[in-house]
């Protein structure tokens, strides 16, 4: 059997090979069809993936190189390879048969990214990989990541995963949006409608792994009328309670969806009254993602510099129970912690980390760019956590 880190790279040659596969006897090899070389890649790595599953030996376990402040980077990367659904998108290759015909052209950012993911899961060597092919890529798409500044992890992850997306969006052509009135349907009937409006525009494996529904909730204090509103969203940047110990990350939530009071320069308008009325506002979650992306808004841009919280936030490893921030509390939204991205360090100068749940063995792992070792889910929580990666458990998938 392989070692821990050790794992195959298929090298798929033009011709067929001129000494016989040593299983297969030579009459049979030649009564043999043809086989394909898209089928022979699909059935090696449905074979790696099936070897993964069943052995001890897991893959996955290389780390990448830091090329220069790029820490970042490698710590959302290890998070998505590790993301169980997208990365089996990317070794079966079926992100292919999804490229919009408008990018296949220029759909190099996909093809990097899956490289990269195919690269770290059948990589023979233990050494690290150098993600330098894929940086190309993610700063021409996103130039803001030009060079080697330091960057933040969580707008690492939004610009990727948008990115993503738009390379395998299965809508070639976004159609014009008029205007409709749905303020006469029930809420749950309106949040069909704008969700489907929605995937007209922009639907790909992506959107069905990670996008979510928020229901904001608009209540007049005068006339007691509520509107109410559906937005997308790919993650939920949680504000952390100010506190000199440790805080849960249910409170967190909680003063997400808290119900806020809008008042003076913030008076929205009615639509009953047709006129500005002071009212409370109030979000909760109408469709939960399959993956469910939790940001941990640590640095403060409220003073002259940003600062960093480093309070405690505890958080659940199993069972994120969410219900309670349903929008219908018949809902299940029942999650398991996989993955985390971490910030040591102040805003002056700091690093990050990763720790996965290895989604073949359930093993966890911590990637500190080349160095990947084995570790305990009891040191998983940690006051650096700074990016959760939950996914909804089989029992509650919708």
């Amino acid at each position: 059997m392989p070692s821990a880190r050790q794992s195959y790279t298929v090298t798929v040659p033009e011709e067929p090979p001129a000494a016989p596969l040593p299983f297969i006897k030579p009459q049979s090899r030649r009564k043999s069809p043809p086989v394909s070389r898209s089928m022979l890649v699909s059935t090696f790595v449905g074979l790696l993936i099936n070897q993964a599953k069943n052995s001890k030996n897991a893959q996955g376990l290389v780390g990448l190189r830091n090329l220069g402040n790029t820490c970042f980077m490698n710590s959302i990367l290890q998070c998505l390879s590790n993301t169980h659904d997208l990365r089996d998108y990317c070794l079966q290759n079926t992100h292919r048969t999804d490229l919009n015909n408008n990018c296949r052209a220029n759909a190099a950012l996909m093809e990097e990214f899956a490289k990269l993911t195919q690269t770290l899961w059948t990589s023979v060597s233990n050494e690290a990989i150098s993600p330098s092919d894929f940086k190309t890529q993610i700063q021409k798409y996103a130039p803001r990541f030009v060079g080697y500044n330091q960057q933040d992890a969580q707008e690492f992850l939004r610009f990727l995963l948008d990115g993503l997306h738009n390379e395998v969006n299965r809508v070639s052509v976004r159609p014009r949006m008029p205007m409709e009135d749905f303020d006469h349907l029930s809420d749950d009937e309106k949040a069909k409608r704008m969700w489907n409006k929605y995937l007209e525009r922009e639907d790909s494996k992506v959107v069905d792994l990670f996008v979510g529904q928020l229901k904001s909730s608009l209540t007049c204090s005068e006339c007691g009328f509520c509107s109410t509103v559906f937005d997308p969203f790919w993650d939920l940047s949680l504000p952390i309670a100010k506190s000199s110990g440790e805080v849960c990350l249910i409170d967190c939530l909680r003063l997400f969806t808290k119900e806020d009071v809008l008042d003076g320069n913030e008076k929205p308008t009615c639509q009953r009254c047709k006129a500005r009325r002071k009212c409370t506002k109030k979000f909760s979650i109408q469709k939960f993602p399959r993956v469910l992306v939790l940001h941990l808004k640590r640095f403060s841009e409220a003073r002259i510099k940003t600062a960093k919280l480093s309070t405690f936030v505890n958080f659940p490893i199993k069972e994120l129970d969410l219900r309670e921030f349903a929008s219908d509390n018949s809902m299940n939204a029942i999650y398991n912690l996989y993955a985390v991205s971490n910030h040591t360090g102040t805003t002056l100068g700091g690093h990050y980390t990763a720790y996965c749940r290895n989604p073949s063995t359930g093993e966890w792992y911590t990637y500190n760019d080349s160095r990947v070792s084995p570790m305990s889910s009891s040191q998983v929580r940690s006051s650096d956590a700074y990016v959760l990666f939950y996914e909804l458990t089989n029992s509650s998938r919708m």
